[in-house]
């Protein structure tokens, strides 16, 4: 046989309860002999045992309580009405109404005494199961032979009012033989509530529906105890805060406890203490999902290839920290400490020490708190005036995180894992706690972090779910669009092949900005970024992306401004990683560029800019691998303006000058103000930051640069009139172009580092020259290295162009991803 317990939601309403007769027809049906038919525990329906509590409360206040009780009682009457057929619901109201009036008459009891014992307080919760339990068995009378059980009745206990110690021996013995005079029937028994040896009533306190059913389950040696609720099970994490969260198919009675114990509501650990020692198996399943095969807890499970379990969490405790010499080597004082709390009912959720032994740091409810630290005080009083303790120090506004798992012992890397994904994403640890048994290990964290640590470390163990990468972009001009455009059409792709999902959360250009916690539409990015009532305000933009507080988190900047630079920095160091295409802040200062490197080393997040130099070329990750490997740069040559490969490869014939770098602009190769390109600055800023890649402190200054245009073209006060005066020195141009070809040679525009030297010059090489073969917009760099010596390495592709940019933007974007 079977118990089924249904929580409150399960019984909350008619239409749940016509899902409950459903299932238990089925189970009734399906019941090996008549002889044998299931137990059903049920608890209040959902909501009122909180208002009774509150009428309790308001009664002892003074306070009228009659509309809350007309309201409670209309509730159930309407519940009999609807699903009870119209010749069958006096009986049922009638017993009803007896159990209202008796409350009514406690109540009133209350209301002038003005007083509420834990004993008065259990006996006026008691009628939340009472009547749902009463109204549920008239119901299902219906269909098959039910009967009412008051468990007050069979389960026994001590009279620690509100937290009862059921007398197991006799509750199961009563059990036994209440069920052996009416096995040919469905017994529906009430939940949570017992009474002492007196025949007072009494609650088993958190759970208590759930410890009912596993006492009965115990008792009757059921083979499965069936707990129905409103969730799937139990799953991997919180799915209020982890949206990629699963139901686990099974679990151990000790992982299933370590995760109760750390705030999975589903289940409560005492409720597992009678099947534990029985071997009975525990199944969590969804009344409105019947379905579902939910989740079964049972004494062995099958291997699985899962590190951990699951994550859970408990999102508002306080920590005490007690430390001093007075401590050191002496024995008993943890005894002593803890013995205190215990005595004072001080519940210690995690307990650390350090190994000097100077410090005990342990967890409690926030409600706890002030009272501890005033016990310990007057215990401690002694030590604390000689000194040989410090003052008790408080921690507020804090959380406990635990990963749970029997795979977790004896298996290298978990606390790495863990602690991993904590840190890259700028998540204190404040203190950790691990038994031997290697099930559990849990961190105390700040509050405010839980979700996004909860989620991140959800990504970093469940490597087959899709890790997401929270996006803030900046700029949608040609390359933002570009991205957007690229990562919808590879979004399919990019989380089938490599588990990867990119939400763009926030976009801003220097109109509007726009964030979403969920994503923004990149279909729609557009529409939501022009209806958005969101002035562009970038200190805002910032402070908004750190607020939200979310996990892997990126920055792209895909602007050619300066404003984004000054906040790099900041951003770092609220550890959110930076994709940029943006070249300023690279070629600023070198102390810049340092404190930029520092703190993302410093705080665990990634800086890539592969697009500062060559577009989407991997020259800055070739680079770095050459560096990292142990090689050392002896000198690069390099074309690096896309824009001016284009412009020499096309500036031959008839073309004139001022006709190519129009056509250049056209097709987005250059910079708004071509003359950035074409004066060098363009290309000095990435030499300069090639050269600082390399291991060289340059300044811009340090970069030589000839330039190829004459002084009144760089005097020209507005683009246009740089157009102008490009079309006057046209003579000046044709005379280099005509130079070329009377020498069979091209011109090219090349920079060189050079034993640390910086320089950029436009030259006239011939075929044998391994720059004479550009064509199109392409860039071109040779490395000479050690290794690379007598023939260099060299790479080669298009430099230039919003497709290859963004595409280098996008690809940076992914390495964050797999960092």
């Amino acid at each position: 046989m079977k118990v089924l317990k249904f929580g409150g939601t399960s019984v909350g309403s008619a239409q749940s309860i016509e899902l409950l007769l459903n299932i238990l027809k089925k189970e009734n049906e399906a019941s090996p002999s008549p002889d044998n038919k299931p137990v059903v525990v049920l608890s209040a329906m959902s909501g009122v045992t909180n208002q009774l509590l509150a009428m309790a409360e308001d009664a002892a206040k003074g306070n009228d309580f009659a509309p809350q009780l007309a309201e409670l009682e209309k509730r159930h009457f309407e519940v009999v009405k609807s699903l009870l057929e119209i010749q069958n619901q006096n009986p049922a109201l009638t017993r009803l109404k007896i159990n209202f009036n008796q409350l009514e008459d406690l109540l009133q009891g209350i209301l002038t005494l003005q007083e509420l014992t834990p004993k008065t307080r259990d006996l006026v919760v008691s009628y939340g199961e009472r009547c749902s339990t009463l109204m549920i068995s008239k119901i299902a009378a219906q269909y098959f032979p039910a009967v009412f059980v008051d468990a007050s009745e069979v389960l026994k206990t001590d009279s620690n009012f509100g937290q009862a110690k059921v007398n197991t021996e006799l509750s199961e013995q009563l059990i036994r033989g209440l069920y052996q005079e009416n096995k040919d029937k469905v017994l529906f028994v009430t939940g949570f509530i017992a009474s002492n040896d007196a025949g007072q009533v009494t609650t088993l306190g958190r759970g208590g529906s759930d410890y009912t059913a596993a006492i009965f389950g115990a008792a009757l040696n059921a083979s499965q105890i069936e707990i129905w609720t409103d969730v799937n099970g139990m799953m991997t994490a919180d799915p209020r805060m982890v949206k990629k969260a699963f139901s686990l198919t099974e679990l151990t009675y000790t992982e299933a406890m370590e995760l109760s114990y750390f705030g999975a509501k589903v289940i409560y650990p005492p409720t597992m203490i009678p099947a534990f020692f029985k071997k009975i198996p525990i199944a969590i399943k969804n009344t409105f999902e019947p379905d579902f095969e939910g989740t079964v807890i049972k004494h062995q499970c099958q291997p699985s290839p899962l590190a951990i379990k699951g994550i859970s969490s408990i999102n508002n405790i306080s920590i005490l920290n007690v430390e001093g010499s007075g401590m050191v080597g002496k024995s008993g004082f943890s005894g002593r400490l803890f013995s205190l709390l215990a005595r004072e009912q001080i519940n210690v959720i995690l307990i650390t020490q350090s190994s000097s032994e100077h410090s005990i740091t342990f967890a409690v409810s926030p409600g706890d708190t002030d009272r501890a630290k005033q016990v310990i005080e007057q215990e401690f009083e002694l030590e604390l005036l000689a000194k040989k303790l410090e003052h008790i120090d408080i921690e507020k506004d804090l959380a406990i995180l635990a990963v749970v798992g029997e795979n977790m012992k004896e298996t290298p890397g978990v606390s790495g894992k863990l602690f991993h994904a904590l840190g890259r994403n700028g998540v204190n640890v404040r203190a950790i706690a691990q038994g031997s048994s290697e099930y559990n290990i849990s961190v105390i964290i700040s509050a405010i972090d839980l979700a996004k640590a909860v989620n991140a470390v959800h990504d970093a163990f469940f490597v087959q779910l899709t890790k997401t990468l929270h996006a803030f972009c900046l700029g949608t001009g040609n390359i933002g669009k570009t991205m957007f455009k690229q990562l919808s059409g590879h979004a399919a792709f990019l989380q089938e092949n490599n588990g990867i999902q990119v939400k763009i959360v926030g976009i801003s250009n220097t109109r509007k900005m726009v964030f979403n916690a969920d994503g923004i539409s990149l279909a729609k990015w557009e529409e939501e970024l022009d209806q958005s009532a969101e002035q562009a305000n970038l200190p805002a933009f910032i402070a908004q992306m750190k607020a939200l507080n979310l996990p892997n988190c990126v920055f792209i900047d895909n602007t050619a401004s300066p404003v984004p630079i000054q906040f790099y920095d900041e951003v770092l160091k609220s550890t959110i990683s930076i994709v940029t295409c943006n070249k300023i802040g690279n070629s600023g200062s070198y102390e810049q560029y340092k404190t930029f490197k520092n703190s993302a080393r410093q705080h665990g997040v990634d800086f890539f800019y592969e697009t500062n130099v060559g577009a989407g070329l991997p020259i800055i990750r070739t680079l770095k691998d050459l560096m990292n490997s142990g090689d050392r740069v002896q000198k690069i040559e390099a074309i690096l303006s896309g824009t001016i490969s284009f412009l020499f490869n096309n500036f031959k014939g008839d073309a004139n000058f001022h006709d190519t770098v129009k056509l250049a602009q056209e097709k987005g190769y250059t910079e708004p103000d071509p003359r950035d390109d074409l004066r060098g600055t363009d290309f000095m800023r990435k030499m300069l930051i090639l050269a600082r890649d390399a291991g060289y402190a340059l300044e811009a200054a340090d970069v030589v640069i000839d330039s190829m245009l004459p002084q009144a073209c760089l005097d020209a006060a507005t683009v246009d009139d740089f157009y102008q005066t490009l079309k006057d020195e046209d003579a000046f141009f044709a005379k280099l172009k005509d130079s070329a070809q009377a020498e069979n040679k091209v011109l090219r525009y090349i920079g060189k580092l050079d034993n640390g030297q910086a320089s950029i010059s436009l030259q006239m090489v011939d075929e044998s020259h391994p720059f004479y073969m550009l064509s199109g917009s392409d860039n071109i760099i040779s490395f000479t290295t050690d290794r690379y010596q007598d023939r260099p390495l060299v790479v080669k592709g298009p430099g230039a162009g919003a497709e290859v940019t963004a595409a280098g933007v996008f690809a940076d974007l992914i390495n964050v991803a797999t960092a």
